[in-house]
């Protein structure tokens, strides 16, 4: 996995049912890419309205885990029928 990522998110069984979390914290990654694909700016989510603990390096983070998930991922649901 590489540093950006294992700095700032880790998997825990007993936090979050397992889900990739910010490190120390029990916000999923989920939650803050949601917020991001709904238009919320980075600058909103870490305001005291959502997540002022978060930093922009867990918003990199977020989007660099995002990418790599998806860059490794393969997807047979994609294909056209014929």
């Amino acid at each position: 996995m590489d540093d950006v990522i294992q700095k700032h998110i880790s998997v825990d069984p007993e936090v979050q049912h397992g889900k990739p979390c910010f490190r120390g914290t029990r916000i999923p990654v989920y939650v803050v890419l949601e917020l991001l694909e709904g238009g919320t700016s980075a600058e909103q989510i870490l305001g005291q309205d959502y997540y002022p603990q978060l930093t922009k390096n867990h918003i990199r983070a977020a989007l660099h885990f995002a990418a790599e998930y998806a860059k490794n991922q393969e997807y047979g649901f994609f294909r056209q029928s014929a």
